[in-house]
């Protein structure tokens, strides 16, 4: 079987091919569509029409221009959105590979060496004071901290936690699924605190909208059903906790991706297995989980300690 080179029409065949056979994501597939579609512009700029004259040397001179790349108001690309292309590009030419087109093989275009990142997380102490401080006299503060409780609760991505819908929740078993990055179902738990502030919140609403979380800024739609256009998103939610860090007057700036690795580190702290928080964090490789070795390395020594014995 072949396929098209043209690097146009063999765009569009692949980002059908991620939503309809891989059913990635709708960002995703618009993350790679945006990284594809700048490649495309340059290669074609560079006289290119086909994807079978890519070489280890045009690739080489884009990895150049991606460096070298400032938009119309002064902003460049950092090595991890560099990365971001460059998996982008051979993702695609995989796919292309897989459908007998003669292009680069995606082996011969190395990726960029990883920039070495300090982990943002809060110990114990610190995330409680940032869960204090929502205003629980306002309907916006109580909504607040039924995110942050849950948020710490559960380690879920933001994007997971927007997501949630009311009939996903099981009260009495405290738990509930979520579909997570790839795909990948995973089920989480709510703590009991965090479950009381849950249904503390829920039980405020007067609507029946699907959202767990929703906004009060903003225009609202006339005609609602199921409250869908009332969703939080995920900005709102990075930009209230970035507001509570300061008003908690955090010494780190953290995240609601922070708020995930304060508890990851909070359960290996405690004793938890690494395989289980992979479980938890919906990890696909322990690969990914094994970040957390400022936690992990402690714990291993004082498991030598306490079971190796001198001779």
């Amino acid at each position: 079987m072949s396929t098209t080179t043209l690097p146009q029409p063999a765009l569009i065949n692949y980002l059908e091919h991620l939503e309809v056979e891989r059913n990635v994501s709708r960002l995703t597939i618009r993350n790679y569509s945006q990284y594809l579609r700048r490649f495309i512009d340059w290669y074609l700029a560079q006289g290119m029409t086909d994807l079978t004259q890519l070489d280890q040397e045009t690739v080489r001179k884009y990895r150049v221009y991606l460096a070298r790349y400032v938009d119309d108001v002064g902003r460049t690309l950092g090595k991890k959105t560099q990365s971001y292309y460059i998996i982008a590009l051979r993702a695609w030419l995989k796919w292309l590979i897989k459908q007998d087109a003669p292009v680069l093989h995606p082996e011969k275009i190395d990726l960029p060496k990883a920039e070495s990142q300090h982990m943002k997380f809060l110990d114990k102490d610190k995330i409680e004071l940032l869960l204090a401080q929502p205003r629980l006299s306002s309907k916006t503060g109580l909504r607040d901290k039924a995110i942050l409780e849950v948020l710490f609760s559960t380690g879920l991505r933001v994007s997971e936690l927007v997501s949630i819908n009311r009939d996903q929740i099981n009260e009495d078993t405290r738990e509930f699924g979520v579909i997570g990055k790839g795909r990948r179902p995973r089920v989480v738990f709510l703590s009991e605190r965090a479950a009381d502030w849950l249904q503390k919140w829920l039980r405020s609403r007067s609507d029946h909208w699907n959202p767990v979380f929703i906004r009060f800024a903003g225009k609202r739609a006339e005609r609602m059903t199921d409250g869908e256009e009332m969703r939080l998103t995920t900005r709102s939610v990075q930009r209230l906790v970035d507001k509570y860090c300061r008003k908690a007057k955090l010494p780190i700036k953290i995240s609601p991706h922070g708020v995930r690795h304060s508890f990851a580190t909070d359960l290996l702290s405690n004793g938890a297995g690494l395989r289980d928080v992979q479980e938890m964090l919906g990890h696909k490789n322990v690969a990914t989980t094994q970040i957390y070795t400022h936690v992990t390395k402690p714990q291993l020594k004082k498991v030598h300690s306490k079971f190796h014995t001198d001779f």
